[in-house]
């Protein structure tokens, strides 16, 4: 498998950025790598950057070997091919690392250009099989973004099918459809999510009823999933071939990003410490199975403690990581909850006090009389699934300005706590309160604050030697009997050394320069940590771990050589681990008969998202007969809305597998006079969505 073993072992922390602020936070906090959009064409169009941006973000990157992908993954018309041949070439030119795509025009531009740029397979691509990974595989894509919905099983088919990088995600946001094959937004609102204009229908309220008109559930958020959380089976996703945990969220705010990426990089960095025998140098792991290494460099120190819990996030869940069902989907809000804190215990006759009853659900708590605090007084099982900190330690504080949710009925309601003393909260009249809501944080004041004081700190590990020569002893010239070398190397590989004159006056006291030498030359200079390991003076033409003699040498002329050493690293370019690359330009000229990898008719749908002539071209040179262009172009009458692994009849218990008599019989979302059609293949275990006129 060619190009696997530069890349084996190496595990990548994918973080989203908004804008480029977000992206050097993401960075800063202990991210490998970012995606962000470019000015068009990435799949967020409230998200767009402009090219100085991403230059600008990928050389402050590029100072930790981290890498820069450019999400550009919208299907694309005709018209906008010529643009979009102009922005790849950009975005190679301001130092991107890879481009996300979906739509095949854009890898038959590449190899026309022969441009020189990975090509990584979006998860729009909806690769859910290992037939859809190699057919990927052998259009040139080196990466392949799973969909979200595979099992650790199925991943490790992909995985034993194909030699290119595989990506996951494993937080954030999840849709309920399969990625790139949501077509419910276009056909209410002409709003395409392949376009990067999704109305995100799904996180809609309806009423379900079935065939008969029976109402099952009202005023639901019915589609709406609870968000992705993996951070505890990491090292199961890297044991079944995965390298890069990606996060949701190009449309969060730097909190979220910090807070989310800080806790993955955590846990990340806790499996390598559990696979101390491996080793990653400058290039690649020793061999397979040889530990698990970061793609870029630069340790993550000090700062906040982070914690999910406290950012926005609809509840978690694992969803089909385990190949079985569980609750998936949040249907009393698609909006963030928070985290629950308790049960309200008290209202006041105005409705503008309450108390809280903790929380006890799975936990053993312990009141802090006098505080009002609550502590998780639990032990940690070691992966945190307790939702504790690190410590195994969570404590409960409310404070001023905090705000809080709860339900009542089918609605969501939110209000700030104004005075918040131990488990009391103060707040404006909230006529909807009642005693016995489970509430909700959605915003801790004390948390946020937290976030913005406490920055973490990222820096290159610097690794000095230090030797003293005598001119005189060695019959030199020149005004300074002493000479200082200190030899450096960066923990990416980058040496270089710094010479200077040491003066010629000796230290009286031999023990007390040694430790300012250390001292001032084991200091942080920009972005390095610099690390005396040795000091050494050349006697009689050896030099001796002990040295007898130091010269005296002042603070500042130390402080100069370790800002020289400074400058010239960054002369330097920090080293990279390598991105596995594809040729391009001979995976496109030999694609033809590549449609077996897909299916028996060699038909390529509405599914296939094939909006150019570019785009056709590719899927006719390689066998495929174009039965439809794509959902936005044709709007072809029967069409499937949505495919999902989700499943209604299963989350409300009456899947026929969970309860005898039932049957798989049609079911129907109402939503403001639309009807929509719930249809379950049970073959494929999969709820399909339709319009009433759709075929199956």
């Amino acid at each position: 498998m060619k190009g696997l073993q530069d890349t084996t072992g190496q595990l990548e922390l994918l973080a989203p950025a908004r804008n480029c602020d977000i992206g050097i936070a993401a960075i800063d906090c202990g991210a490998d790598a970012v995606y962000i959009a470019g000015p068009a064409f990435g799949a967020r169009q409230a998200a767009g950057n402009s090219m100085e941006d991403i230059k600008n973000l990928c050389r402050y990157a590029h100072r930790f070997g981290a890498r820069i992908f450019i999400t550009f993954n919208t299907i694309l018309y005709d018209n906008e091919l010529q643009e979009a041949r102009r922005l790849m070439h950009g975005f190679r030119d301001a130092g991107a690392d890879a481009l996300i795509v979906q739509d095949l025009a854009i890898l038959k531009m590449a190899a026309e250009d022969g441009l020189d740029i990975p090509l990584h397979a979006s998860t729009q691509c909806a690769i859910r099989t290992p037939e859809d990974a190699r057919f990927l595989e052998s259009l040139g894509f080196s990466r392949l973004v799973l969909e979200r919905e595979l099992s650790l099983e199925q991943i490790r088919e992909i995985r034993d099918a194909v030699s290119c990088e595989l990506e996951f995600f494993v937080h954030g946001a999840l849709c309920v459809c399969y990625s790139g094959q949501c077509y419910l937004s276009e056909n209410i609102a002409g709003r395409s999510a392949n376009r990067g204009a999704c109305i995100q229908a799904c996180r809609s309220r309806y009423d379900l009823t079935d065939r008969d008109g029976n109402t099952l559930a009202k005023d639901k958020t019915l589609l709406s999933l609870k968000d992705f959380r993996l951070r505890d089976r990491l090292e199961d996703l890297a044991e079944a071939g995965v390298t890069s945990f990606k996060i949701e969220g190009r449309l969060k705010n730097i909190s979220y990003v910090k807070n989310v990426v800080r806790d993955y990089s955590i846990a990340i960095d806790r499996i390598i410490e559990k696979q101390k025998d491996g080793r990653c140098g400058t290039g690649q792991a020793d061999a397979v199975g040889a530990g698990y290494c970061r793609t870029s460099f630069g340790k993550v120190s000090g700062g906040f403690m982070p914690d999910t819990d406290k950012t926005f996030n609809r509840g978690y869940t694992e969803l089909f990581i385990d190949g079985k069902r569980g609750s998936w989907a949040s249907l009393d809000s698609a909006k963030s909850m928070g985290e629950e804190i308790g049960t309200i215990s008290y209202v006041s006759k105005d409705k503008d006090m309450l108390r809280v009853s903790p929380s006890g659900t799975n936990r053993n708590k312990g009141r802090d009389r006098g505080k009002g605090e609550w502590r998780d007084t639990r032990k940690d099982d070691g992966k945190g699934n307790d939702g504790t900190s690190a410590q195994g330690i969570k404590e409960l504080k409310l404070n001023n300005g905090d705000g809080f949710s709860f339900v009542r009925g089918a609605e969501v309601i939110g209000f700030r706590g104004d005075i918040c003393n131990g488990l009391e909260i103060r707040c404006k009249r909230v006529p909807e309160l009642f005693v016995g809501a489970r509430l909700y944080r959605n915003v801790d004041t004390a948390f946020e604050k937290m976030l913005e004081r406490e920055k973490p700190v990222r820096e290159i590990t610097v690794g000095l030697e230090a030797a003293f020569s005598d001119n005189t002893a060695e019959g030199n010239g020149g005004t300074d009997r002493f000479v200082l070398s200190v030899s450096a190397r960066s923990e990416d590989g980058r040496c270089v050394t710094v010479t200077a004159g040491a003066g010629s006056e000796e230290a009286a006291d031999r023990e007390r320069m040694m430790s300012v030498i250390s001292g001032q030359l084991s200091k942080r200079t920009g972005h390095y940590r610099f690390e005396l390991r040795s000091v050494r003076t050349m006697e009689n033409g050896s030099l001796p771990d002990t040295p007898s003699v130091l010269p005296f040498m002042t603070a500042a002329a130390l402080n100069g050589i370790r800002r020289s050493i400074a400058a010239a690293l960054d002369e330097i370019p920090c080293n990279r681990l390598p991105l596995l690359t594809k040729d391009i330009p001979q995976a496109v000229s030999r694609i033809s008969g590549f449609a077996a990898y897909t299916d028996d008719t060699h038909a390529a749908t509405y599914r296939e998202n094939i909006a150019n002539r570019m785009a056709r071209a590719v899927y006719e040179a390689a066998g495929f007969e174009i039965k439809e262009m794509a959902y936005e172009l044709e709007h072809p009458q029967g069409a499937e809305l949505m495919r999902t692994k989700y499943c209604i009849r299963h989350e409300l218990g009456i899947c026929p597998k969970q309860k005898k008599g039932q049957t798989p019989a049609p079911l129907y979302l109402l939503n403001n006079g639309r009807r929509l059609v719930l249809n379950f293949d049970c073959s494929r275990c999969e709820m399909t969505v339709s319009t009433p006129q759709s075929r199956m």
